[in-house]
């Protein structure tokens, strides 16, 4: 996917190539539950997942060693966006994999809305945003809607897909998504550029859980 991303920077509008890698990188969650070795004991998910905090965070400002010379799609497509947004990315992606291995759905409430719903909010953003505000940063209401919409759609078609690999009340988690969807949207309005990777994530799989429980 990095190097796929690397090939089409060039060709495609600013700003799509890093979204294309958050969205392919976010398709990880469907695989999840195909998974179940334990070790030490630590999930399978999690070591494919955390290696990836790593290798973001070496081609990022921190970086001890500067190898933008050895994969330079990676570095480029990073410096396209916020410098430490895939480092974050990557870190709730594996604090999700680490505590809900056995609940992929879980990951998926916290996932999807980055990977698919922040991308929709930053290309249709770009492309038909006229009603800008500024809150932490400036975001439009074109946007937002295109987060919201993508995130609830994105959590019905998970349910359409988890519903045939786990036991829930469809009704609770359709109620559940709603909820969700409009967290995730309020925090990626409100996040300062970037963090937005670390807050929508784990707040957005926190706000599921507590739901699909209280509901």
């Amino acid at each position: 996917m990095i190097l796929i991303a690397s090939k089409i920077k060039d060709r495609v509008p600013s700003n799509f190539s890093r979204k294309f890698l958050h969205i392919m990188i976010g398709n990880f969650i469907f695989v999840i539950p195909f998974f179940t070795l334990t070790i030490f004991p630590l999930s399978f998910p999690f070591f494919v997942a955390s290696p990836f905090i790593l290798v973001t965070f070496l081609f990022s400002p921190l970086s001890p060693v500067d190898l933008s010379r050895k994969i330079i799609g990676l570095a480029e497509i990073t410096d396209r966006g916020h410098r430490y947004g895939l480092v974050l990315y990557a870190f709730s992606y594996s604090v999700l994999a680490l505590v809900f291995s056995s609940k992929p759905y879980i990951i998926a409430a916290g996932v999807l809305p980055m990977a698919y719903g922040d991308a929709a909010a930053s290309l249709f953003g770009q492309k038909f945003g006229r009603h800008k505000y500024h809150i932490s940063s400036l975001k439009s209401v074109e946007g937002s809607i295109a987060m919201f919409a993508t995130c609830l759609s994105g959590f019905l078609a998970c349910l359409l897909f988890f519903s045939f690999l786990y036991s829930f009340s469809i009704l609770i988690f359709a109620l559940a998504s709603l909820g969700t969807a409009i967290v995730a949207t309020v925090c990626e309005a409100l996040t300062p550029r970037g963090f937005d990777n670390l807050t929508v994530p784990l707040f957005s799989a926190m706000v599921f859980l507590l739901l699909m429980g209280a509901l």
